[in-house]
Order: C-alpha cells, then structure tokens, then sequence
C-alpha cells in the first residue's frame, strides 16, 4: 500500500551511455515528487521564498532495483511518512507503470530550517497539525519494514 504522489516520463537527456536512466536523474525525479508532498504541508518552495523556512536532505538511501529507459513512464509512491519536532523521516518507491515493476527506492531523513538564520528549527503548529492529519488519514497505508534511519526520529 502507498500514497500516490505523481507520474514521470523519462526523458532522452537523462539516460546514459548505458542507454537507461543515468542514477542521478533517480535522485531528481524523487526531488520533484517530493515537493508535491512538501507544498501539502505547507513546506515548499513558495513557503520557503515567503516565511524563511524550508528543509533541507541530510541523509538518504537510494536502490536502483530494475532498469528504466527513455520513454518509460514511471508512478512515484509515497510508501512512509513521519517527523518529530524538527525532522522529516520518508520513503518512495518509483514503479514502472506499464510492468508494474520496482524501479528504485529512496528514504530520506530532513530537518526543518530557518533560512534566516540558518539554523534548524521546530515546526510551528499548522505544520504539525498538517502532517499529523496526513498520517492519520494514511497510517494505514504505510510500512515501515526495511527503513533505514528507524529510530533517527526523536519522539
């Protein structure tokens, strides 16, 4: 089970010598998918531009399990979410829509900023209360076996 967050093609300029996807167009196709969740709560880029608080990735791990090619369209799916008082802890999964199979995998651990100072900082109460509803609504959607950074959340 997941949450659907959005659809990609993969495009001529991000595949390699190797004639598929160059690994570091994985990394940005799941960037771009996860702005999608960040403007949910209120943490995107207009938000960042406009209050001066952001996030920022300090920890990820990425699997490039099956191969993608141009032309192929892939699904990003949200398959974790969680956070403590100054942190995001979230994994996705890209799947190969017309086989259906799992192309790669990235989890990712990311601290709220204060872009003024430059500092971390803890999430005002409109956020908490957007992601809390977010997972109360999708807990049951989640799984949280093989996560990496299990236990970096401080509850």
């Amino acid at each position: 089970m997941s949450v659907y967050v959005s659809n990609q093609i993969i495009k001529s300029e991000w595949t390699d010598y190797n004639n598929h996807l160059n690994m570091a167009y994985y990394v940005l196709i799941f960037d771009v998918a996860w702005e999608v969740m960040l403007k949910k709560f209120n943490m995107g880029e207009q938000s960042a531009k406009s209050s001066g608080m952001s996030t920022m990735v300090v920890e990820t791990n990425t699997t490039y399990d099956n191969e993608i090619k141009e032309g192929d369209e892939v699904e990003i799916l949200l398959t974790f979410f969680d956070h403590d008082k100054k942190r995001l802890h979230f994994r996705m999964e890209m799947i190969e829509k017309k086989t259906k199979k799992l192309s790669s995998t990235i989890e990712m651990l990311s601290l709220h900023v204060d872009l003024n100072k430059r500092k971390v900082a803890e999430f005002d109460q409109e956020r908490t209360k957007l992601m809390d509803d977010f997972i109360s609504e999708n807990k049951e959607k989640f799984k949280s076996d093989n996560l990496k950074f299990t236990g970096k959340l401080k509850k």
